[in-house]
């Protein structure tokens, strides 16, 4: 996960230690994703990935995997993670504003606490990025903390439903947002969040 709205050094630092969204397992939403069968077959991006945990349960499972995080720290360790699982991943610096991937690259994008970090200002320049890298009918899957979550202990910016649907709607068809939960190391339970699936609409 990585969040651009603050600036790029504050990211390095949180990864000097082990930030709170880094609980060195993917998140159980993706987990059920993967199997419910719900990813298309092919390549899939997992965009703020982090140390790499939720691409590398993919990867495990057969899926050809690139992930992009702003941290060049949560890379280098992602790296190191599927070099030491003798895994195949591809994982590069980069902003989720302006990805370095072709258009229609992707059959599958994976979001794992990335689009709560956004500013309403940022949104639909990334929504537009996610639908360029994705071919037409990919499939977007996002988990996000919803406004179920109390905000008394701070953290990432709470979404509502109607926010999500605001944002992507005009370039995707919702096919769900449901209550989840996103495991992190300060929640026993998980915080209260949304995972939202979404097909890239064919213009």
């Amino acid at each position: 996960m990585s969040r651009p709205d603050r600036s790029l050094s504050s990211w390095e630092d949180a990864y000097k230690s082990t930030p709170p969204w880094d609980v060195g397992r993917p998140q159980p939403a993706f987990v059920e994703l993967l199997r419910a069968r719900e990813l298309n077959k092919g390549r899939v991006l997992d965009v703020g990935c982090g140390t790499g945990e939720n691409a590398l349960y993919l990867a495990e499972n057969g899926f050809s995997v690139s992930g992009v995080d702003l941290s060049t720290r949560a890379i280098a360790a992602a790296r190191a993670k599927t070099a030491e699982r003798s895994l195949e991943a591809d994982f590069r610096a980069g902003n989720a504003l302006s990805l370095e991937f072709r258009d229609n690259t992707f059959d599958n994008i994976i979001d794992s606490g990335l689009f709560h970090t956004f500013t309403d200002h940022d949104r639909p320049a990334f929504t537009r990025e996610m639908a360029r890298v994705l071919v037409p009918g990919g499939r977007y899957f996002m988990l996000c903390f919803s406004e179920k979550e109390p905000t008394g202990w701070g953290g990432p910016r709470r979404i509502t439903r109607a926010e999500i649907e605001e944002s992507f709607s005009p370039l995707f068809s919702i096919n769900y947002i449901r209550d989840s939960s996103f495991a992190t190391r300060i929640h026993n339970n998980g915080g209260k969040a949304y995972v939202t699936s979404a097909t890239r609409k064919r213009v």
